[in-house]
């Protein structure tokens, strides 16, 4: 009787355990939830899930004292990262000649 159980379970495969990334999205944008909202939110969460919300202030250019506050979720900042490494790659790739010239291990 505990073989067949044991069987079936095994046949049955893994069970999904119950992650904080299954939270319903949010229905507005992070930056605009308040720090009480967003400590409400991320309860239970652990700080490396996807779905935890993490804020971060970003100098604002042409003052040397404001920060604007931006928040997102552990996943929206792995994207944004990404994003910008490939607008990087795609700059450079754009300005760095692709026929002639100079050899990139000689100076010309």
């Amino acid at each position: 009787m505990v073989r067949t159980m044991i069987a079936l379970l095994l046949a049955a495969g893994p069970v999904p355990a119950a992650t904080g990334s299954e939270r319903a999205p949010l229905d507005r944008p992070a930056s605009t939830m308040t720090n009480a909202e967003i400590k409400a939110y991320n309860a239970g969460l652990a700080s490396t899930d996807a779905a935890y919300i993490k804020c971060r202030k970003i100098e604002e250019i042409g003052s040397l004292v404001k920060k604007a506050r931006v928040c997102h979720t552990n996943d929206e900042w792995k994207k944004l990262w990404v994003q910008g490494n490939q607008d990087s790659r795609d700059t450079l790739d754009h300005f760095t000649s692709k026929g002639g010239g100079c050899p990139p291990t000689q100076a010309c």
